[in-house]
């Protein structure tokens, strides 16, 4: 079965169209996904190019040519400006639509006009340009956790090789001593790629676009909205997770704090100082425990933190440095003088039992022979998981403050 390009031009103008409006009806239920605009932009922008290109024959070539190309070129610069504004960065358009200028200028070249080599090679060049900077934009921000990111990446840098490809395979095609049925088949493979391409990136957008609302969604049902770091489910989640990463076997560490007299911080100096405060123990306890364990926060003025393959005397030091750092931090909030202070009580387990109600509630006994002895410091229980259920209070040793006798 033979491809007529006649066809294949038709049909993808109509699939361009189709696919331009899908993109903005999306958007439209949505005007904060504005990428969706742009890239709905670029596909309709392509539509307008293949019908100019069509064109042929019976227009002048200054139009169906060289301004059918320069709307192909365009569409791909709106693709790469899609992709900016998709990881939240400036689409920058002045800079997109450089390619598309040279091309306009290198057009009035006569010597340039009268060589289709030549032009063949810029144009395969600026669209592999383009294509080659949108799967740049989408692998520049990797870390995200978007599944859909990486086929996108591939078919946008493959893409992007077969049209760089397409100049000495059309060149070969168009020796004289090659046959028309060589340079046909070329055309036809290759207007075919392209259909199946805009197809399939289209979708891909739209997969990315919808991965990315369902991120945050997830990000926001595990995130605390004030502090930025894990909230109860999140924590419970992300401890799990380490867990499993950690072995069954290592070590665990549970520190439970509270910050000291919050109420009466939120009673003298309202409350944008007490969630001003709440903000600032979740950045200096994420700040020093670095790498250590996940800190989150477990409710109202309480935080918790976990530690794997960790020792009891490690835990402790964590405790002591997160709770001297928040005084020092909180000492003057906003030009007021604070003093805020946190009571910190630590709960360890060195055999591998990783109970977390359990250890929570060894950690909560701690914490609260901190507050008895005066607040403002460490308390560590020196039971085991053995000994979960010993309310003995000589199981639990209070660290004195730095500035105690």
């Amino acid at each position: 079965m033979e491809l007529d390009v006649n066809t294949l031009f038709l049909v993808t103008m109509q699939v361009e169209i189709m696919l331009g409006l899908l993109l903005f009806f999306v958007w439209a239920q949505n005007f904060s996904k504005r990428a969706l605009a742009w890239w709905g932009s670029a596909h309709l922008l392509r539509a307008a190019s293949i019908m100019l290109l069509g064109t042929h024959g019976s227009a002048p070539d200054s139009l169906s040519i060289d301004f059918g190309n320069a709307l192909l070129f365009a569409s791909f610069a709106l693709t790469w400006c899609g992709a900016r504004v998709f990881d939240r960065r400036p689409p920058e358009p002045a800079l997109a639509l450089i390619g598309v200028a040279l091309w306009l200028v290198a057009c009035r070249v006569p010597a340039f006009a009268a060589s289709p080599e030549l032009r063949l090679l810029t144009g395969s060049g600026i669209v592999t340009a383009y294509t080659w900077l949108t799967a740049y934009e989408f692998w520049r921000n990797r870390e995200e956790e978007l599944v859909s990111r990486w086929p996108a990446i591939f078919m946008l840098f493959a893409h992007g090789a077969l049209f760089l490809l397409r100049t000495p395979m059309i060149a070969t095609a168009i020796k004289p001593a090659a046959s028309m049925l060589a340079l046909s088949g070329w055309t036809e493979l290759l207007s075919l790629e392209g259909l199946l391409f805009t197809i399939s990136i289209a979708f891909i957008l739209l997969a990315m676009a919808k991965e990315r609302t369902e991120y945050h969604h997830r990000n926001a049902a595990i995130t605390d909205s004030l502090t930025g770091i894990p909230n109860r489910r999140g924590f419970l989640e992300q401890a799990m997770a380490q867990r499993a990463a950690a072995g069954g076997n290592s070590p665990v560490a549970v520190l439970l704090f509270d910050i000291d007299h919050f109420k009466l911080v939120n009673d003298r100096f309202g409350h944008a100082v007490g969630d001003r405060t709440l903000q600032i123990f979740a950045d200096t306890a994420s700040a020093q425990m670095g790498g250590l364990g996940t800190v989150g926060r477990w409710g109202g003025d309480e935080f918790v933190a976990v530690m794997f393959d960790t020792s009891r005397e490690i835990a402790a030091t964590i405790g002591e440095r997160i709770q001297r750092a928040f005084e020092d931090a909180a000492a003057d909030i906003d030009g007021r003088v604070i003093g805020a202070t946190v009571s910190t009580g630590v709960a360890f387990s060195g055999h591998g039992s990783f109970e977390l109600p359990a250890l929570l509630l060894q950690a909560d006994r701690a914490l609260y022979r901190a507050k008895e002895d005066g607040r403002n410091r460490v308390a560590i229980t020196m039971a085991d998981t053995r000994a979960l259920d010993d309310e003995n209070a000589s199981n639990i040793v209070t660290l004195r403050r730095r500035d105690a006798a």
